[in-house]
């Protein structure tokens, strides 16, 4: 099987755009502590709705800054001095994830099902989370938000076993592993 041409466009290419994600701006990405302080997005964007009980329309202040969290938290960190641990393996076969349609990947890692099955994954936990806080159901959000988490670390942790594979197959990888 070989990879499509190169003017297809993935839609998680489109997110990383969206992101601000492209070509070297993936190393700052890939900083393990970006990545670690990156999942604390959904548990302050919960508390910042959450609030809303606390400081009513005020509310909206915390939930817009837990959104910018999202969006600045990458621009925080430089390109990480080290790439040898799980984190910024984690963004560096996502990198190659969305580039999918332009390069040969392994057998085992063709297939979007478990891409799709930690998506739906997190979107179950997302949908739990979301009714614990129109509900105001403290163990539905919790529970939500390890749901949610657990899609993403899965996610995580197949795509970095991407990238252990690929590294030993094309140079330009080898080389983000330092």
């Amino acid at each position: 099987m070989t990879a499509q041409p190169a003017t297809s466009t993935t839609g998680d290419r489109k997110v990383a755009k969206l992101f601000g994600l492209e070509g070297e701006s993936w190393m700052k990405h890939a900083n393990a502590a970006s990545v670690w302080t990156r999942f604390s997005v959904v548990s302050l964007l919960a508390l910042a709705i959450w609030s809303r009980e606390w400081i009513g329309i005020w509310c909206l202040i915390p939930i817009g800054l837990s959104i910018a969290w999202m969006f600045v938290n990458p621009l925080l960190f430089d390109v990480p001095e080290s790439t040898r641990n799980w984190a910024s393996r984690s963004v560096l076969g996502e990198r190659i994830w969305v580039d999918r349609d332009k390069v040969e990947l392994p057998d085992q890692f063709r297939s979007r099902a478990a891409s799709l099955v930690a998506n739906a994954y997190s979107t179950i936990g997302m949908g739990l989370l979301a009714f614990g806080l129109i509900d105001l159901n403290l163990l539905a959000v919790v529970t939500g938000i390890l749901i949610t988490h657990g899609g993403k670390a899965w996610y995580l942790d197949r795509v970095q076993l991407l990238f252990a594979q690929m590294k030993d197959r094309n140079p330009e990888y080898a080389s983000w592993d330092y």
